[in-house]
């Protein structure tokens, strides 16, 4: 899609985007030039940062496989898609269970130009796309395609995959989660990335603060502790809190350094 056709469809090519500069660091061509320039400026700053989004993606496939196949969750419920790219959450999901179930949550209407990729989903199972905000947990709990497509009675796996961290503010991730598994039955699972600071030098953790205070990153980072506590009350999935690419990582992978990659990831079950 060109920037003309972008304005036509009610999306503005000028305002940088959290799904397409993540679209421009894994290398896919569904981005503008004020994406580029965002995602040039927070690398020039932060050289490893492509590094990141490519172990948060990984992730993503190990943990979907992992509820599919271990777990033996069926339903997901996917916050904070992104544009489609190589093995979105249904594809790894329905290669291990066919019949898996996916509703996938984003706030950018290009996603929503995108969907029919999203939504090709397996014969036995079934895919659907809403478009809403974290921010309003509500809506997406209320929104009729989740109710059409998942059995909230049902265990679900919800992904929130490298979306809190656009939730700025000491503590401001943790009502929204809290309310979204209170509305999943026992035996769910959260899954969740967030960017974090931890690892970083004192000269660049005051140098993020200022990209922040000057606008440059939307990116809210969070240390350990705070990143933790958005799994209280659920059984923590060995190896518990750990850099994404640690998390249960294909035997033989190199693991980068923890300053390479700067995302917490953890895996949590609802009792």
């Amino acid at each position: 899609m060109d920037e003309t056709s972008a304005v036509t469809r009610g999306i503005d090519p000028t305002q940088a985007h959290p799904a397409r500069r993540y679209n421009y660091w894994l290398g896919g061509k569904d981005n503008f030039a004020a994406d580029r320039a965002s995602g040039d400026e927070l690398q020039r700053h932060f050289p490893k940062v492509r590094l990141g989004a490519l172990a948060n993606r990984a992730l993503l496939q190990r943990a979907t496989r992992f509820l599919a196949e271990q777990a033996g969750i069926r339903q997901f419920l996917d916050i904070g898609t992104g544009l489609p790219t190589a093995d979105n959450t249904h594809e790894v999901a329905q290669r291990h269970a066919p019949e898996s179930r996916i509703v996938y949550v984003d706030n950018d209407p290009l996603v929503m130009t995108h969907a029919r990729a999203l939504l090709n989903s397996s014969p036995e199972g079934r895919t659907a796309y809403i478009e809403a905000d974290l921010n309003d947990p509500e809506a997406i709990l209320g929104h009729a395609a989740l109710h059409d497509t998942l059995d909230l009675g049902e265990p679900v796996g919800l992904m929130l995959i490298a979306v809190l961290h656009f939730i700025h503010g000491d503590g401001a991730a943790k009502p929204i989660v809290t309310r979204l598994l209170d509305a999943l039955p026992p035996g769910s699972y959260l899954v969740a990335t967030h960017a974090t600071s931890d690892f970083g030098t004192p000269e660049q953790q005051a140098l993020y603060q200022q990209l922040i205070a000057q606008g440059k990153s939307d990116v809210w980072t969070r240390g350990k502790d705070e990143f933790t506590e958005l799994f209280d009350g659920l059984e923590l999935i060995d190896p518990g809190v750990v850099p994404a690419s640690e998390w249960r990582p294909e035997p033989g992978a190199e693991i980068p350094d923890r300053s390479d990659i700067n995302v917490w990831t953890a895996v949590g079950r609802k009792s």
